[in-house]
């Protein structure tokens, strides 16, 4: 989370370069949205299609936290939609989650899986004190309620 870096050669670019750790890069893509008048949100990630005593594994303790960290830090908005959306998977169940991810694509989800997931954004985005994008919302999002 902090500003340390670590020199690596890149086994794909086959390049020696210095690497930050995953906070450093949130924070800065943070200060680069600001300088360009933007206003930066925090989204954490998705959880993964993995289970343990019958819920979905969270990611606090990782990048999910870290997102969630940098966004305090930086006082940005920060949408918890790994919660989100673990709390969705729970409710469905682990057999009905299967099928809304591609099977050996990592966490990527199927386009039904998707629309899940979407749907979970909207509502951490309704979630906040101030949305600036509501306003382009469609129609379809009016139906999904905010989160708690």
């Amino acid at each position: 989370m902090g500003d340390a870096t670590q020199e690596i050669d890149n086994l794909i670019t086959k390049q020696h370069e210095v690497v930050h750790s995953f906070g450093w890069y949130e924070k800065q893509m943070i200060l680069e949205a600001r300088a360009k008048g933007a206003t930066p949100m925090v989204c954490s990630l998705i959880p993964h299609n993995t289970w343990k005593n019958g819920i979905v594994v969270r990611n606090k303790n990782d990048y999910a936290g870290w997102a969630a960290e940098v966004a305090r830090s930086e006082n940005a908005p920060f949408l918890d939609i790994n919660e989100i959306i673990a709390r969705r998977y729970d409710e469905l169940g682990q057999e009905k989650v299967k099928p809304l991810f591609i099977v050996g694509a990592g966490p990527h989800t199927s386009r039904a899986g998707a629309e899940i997931n979407a749907a979970c954004v909207i509502s951490a985005l309704k979630g906040l004190s101030e949305n600036p994008l509501m306003k382009f919302f469609s129609d379809k999002a009016a139906s999904v309620a905010p989160a708690d």
